[in-house]
């Protein structure tokens, strides 16, 4: 693997993390509902990863999924969320605000920023959203945001990879540029040597049985879409060495 190359695993639990810190990981996003896309871990879940060394935990504040816009119910409870994280020790948090018309909401970002301080402010692919990346690009320097969580703009990192090649040229180090979505073995070392980033993201979740779900009397758990029952995601040591091998 190229050493020079820093390592984020997407992650859905504490058992998600224990498996990227056997990969050699270097970071990990901390959520739960993968299944929405990432949402609020709990603190059992951050304070338990937060006792595996040599791993830098950043864990996601989003309190629901669809969207970015925010209600200010919605916008207390995640400012509680994210001052809970940085104080008891969250290497930084990933967030990410927009307006009604999908620009970047300048006031929470940088309120974000400083309830951060000194540790990494992530906007995550909310970004994905913005009418001008590059606008909003600029935007988020401004702010202050130490890196972009982003697929180009597009489903994944393979089809948004001259975006993001983009992105880099006009950040030249001026913001970290952090591509995710999409990123497997297969196209992992042409990404990184296209776009020339020097940190990736992906997930390396298999599906695992979940033996109470095989009692299957047609109930389901959540809402309109129905997840089967019986199977979870969970990360992979395994899958993450070989993307990583890939390098």
């Amino acid at each position: 693997m190229n050493n020079d190359i820093k390592i984020e695993i997407c992650c859905g639990s504490y058992e998600d993390v224990l498996a990227a810190k056997q990969a050699k990981a270097h970071r990990v996003e901390l959520n739960s509902a993968l299944f929405l896309g990432g949402l609020t871990p709990s603190m059992g879940n951050f304070n338990k990863a937060m006792t595996i060394p040599d791993i830098e935990i950043l864990p996601m504040v989003r309190p629901r999924g669809a969207g970015f816009c925010y209600s200010p119910a919605e916008h207390e409870t995640m400012v509680e969320d994210a001052r809970l994280f940085i104080e008891h020790g969250a290497h930084g948090i990933v967030f990410g605000f927009l307006n009604p018309d999908c620009t970047v909401n300048v006031e929470r970002t940088t309120e974000f920023v400083q309830l951060a301080g000194p540790k990494a402010a992530v906007f995550h692919r909310a970004f994905d959203l913005t009418p001008d990346p590059y606008a909003a690009l600029e935007t988020l320097i401004q702010c202050g945001v130490t890196r972009i969580l982003t697929s180009g703009q597009a489903p994944s990192v393979p089809e948004g990879i001259d975006v993001i090649k983009r992105l880099v040229e006009q950040a030249n180090g001026r913001i970290e540029i952090l591509p995710g979505a999409g990123v497997r073995a297969s196209n992992i070392a042409h990404i990184i040597q296209y776009t020339k980033v020097t940190q990736i993201h992906f997930s390396a979740s298999v599906k695992q049985v979940e033996p109470s779900g095989q009692n299957d009397r047609g109930l389901h758990f959540g809402g309109a879409l129905y997840p089967r029952e019986d199977l979870i995601d969970v990360t992979s040591a395994e899958k993450i060495r070989g993307v990583m091998g890939a390098l």
